[in-house]
């Protein structure tokens, strides 16, 4: 390994050849030093393209197009103006298999750019902030940068970095993103209050991101035994670990250890991951196989849409053709869920937009994320609707009674076709 006295000796050119796949770590993750001297030295590499995850800096800019091509999973946090200006070019894929597609080159990673805490007392670098598919790509990649950023945590993982890992490398002290729990509206409250009562003691959770996950954390504390595995932790999951709700005592593996993929939060959530190990960061192949997620009794997922139709299709990725989401891994944690003794999936979302459309629909404007002989659960502000196990027309019947009171005789109206097609 290399080390590099400061940024400004870094010189992409020599590293970067023109065509070469560049990728970073996703979410609170990105090496942002590192990724912002890349773009400001894009004109001397030529032509190359990058992969993203899901993004909370800004260093990729649309004017970045001009000589960059850009590879996302996700069109949410800071890519929604990428793929607004339309330079996002979006792979649709489930995350649990990102890690063998980076294995095999099906997704080319030639150069890898990796935010790591200082090495510990055995020279083992932490990947601070995201297991996910790191480690895959630091294992096919020609070339490996590490940003050591003394303000990244040291978490257990299972797989640290060592200097054999690394071919140059950078000593910074650089604060890191911040991403405080969303404040919970009263639409996300209600939405939890109808959620709650799924999650039992004892009971295995997985959270997507949003505000009705943050607001149904603060509804578990009462909570004992719950146990975490999942492919994100927000600051909600430090309340749960304080007041005790959180044990990880029942799980038949990983007892006693909340496991994730990515940490997403703020210094609160990254202080009690540090030196912990009752957490541990694990790659995808860990914390979405179905498989796996598939032996955790009374497996709780919780995830977001951006419109369901009446029989139980999920749209998570895009409204006609603006490009708001990903798959992300809405879909493996459904199905693990479903597999999984006693397991529940939920996807909760408000009713209407913002702008007052509804967001449960007859036809959905965008792809199906998430297949409706997976879904489970569909809970708005106005009730539940059981869709597992359930007819076309049980499903429309209890989708349109989960609508908002002003949608739902138009919806019952489209709903005609569909009911005369099912046969009912």
């Amino acid at each position: 390994m290399k080390r590099m006295d400061d940024i400004e000796s870094l010189d992409f050119a020599a590293l970067l050849r023109a065509g070469d796949t560049v990728l970073w770590g996703q979410v609170c993750a990105e090496p942002a030093l590192l990724t912002q001297r890349l773009m400001e030295q894009r004109h001397r590499i030529g032509q190359f393209q990058v992969f993203v995850g899901f993004r909370t800096a800004n260093t990729l800019q649309p004017e970045h197009a001009d000589t960059v091509h850009m590879l996302a999973l996700n069109a949410g946090g800071t890519n929604r103006a990428l793929a607004k200006a339309g330079v996002l070019d979006m792979v649709p894929m489930h995350i649990s298999q990102v890690e063998a597609a980076i294995r095999t080159g099906l997704l080319p990673c030639d150069v890898v750019l990796v935010q790591v805490s200082p090495p510990d007392a055995l020279g083992r670098y932490s990947l601070g902030l995201t297991g996910d598919y790191m480690r895959a790509a630091v294992e096919r990649a020609r070339v490996v940068i590490a940003e050591v950023n003394v303000q990244v945590p040291w978490v257990p993982c299972d797989t640290p970095l060592t200097e054999a890992d690394i071919d140059f490398s950078m000593y910074v002290d650089h604060p890191l993103p911040q991403v405080p729990a969303a404040t919970a509206s009263s639409l996300d409250a209600q939405i939890a209050n109808w959620a709650a009562p799924y999650i039992d003691d004892g009971a295995t959770i997985q959270f997507g991101i949003g505000g009705v996950p943050d607001a149904l954390m603060l509804q578990l504390r009462d909570r004992k035994r719950l146990g975490v595995h999942s492919g994100m932790l927000s600051d909600g999951f430090v309340d749960l670990v304080e007041c005790g709700a959180i044990t990880n005592e029942h799980k038949p593996f990983d007892r006693g250890v909340s496991v994730t993929g990515t940490l997403m939060g703020t210094q609160r959530l990254y202080q009690l991951c540090h030196q912990n190990p009752a957490v541990r960061l694990a790659p995808l192949s860990y914390t979405h196989d179905p498989v796996r997620l598939a032996q955790l009794p009374n497996l709780v997922s919780i995830n977001s849409a951006l419109e369901i139709d009446l029989t139980g299709q999920v749209n998570a990725e895009a409204l006609g053709s603006h490009t708001l989401g990903g798959v992300g891994g809405q879909a493996d944690f459904v199905r693990g869920a479903a597999l999984s003794p006693g397991g529940r999936s939920i996807i909760a979302l408000g009713s209407i937009t913002p702008k007052g459309a509804s967001r449960i629909v007859a036809q959905l404007s965008g792809p199906v994320t998430t297949a409706r002989s997976d879904v489970d659960l569909v809970i708005t502000e106005h009730g539940v609707a059981e869709l597992r196990g359930h007819s076309l027309r049980q499903r429309i019947r209890a989708m349109i009674a989960i609508a908002d009171p002003s949608q739902r005789e138009a919806l019952e109206r489209a709903a005609y076709p569909l009911t005369k097609e099912s046969g009912a």
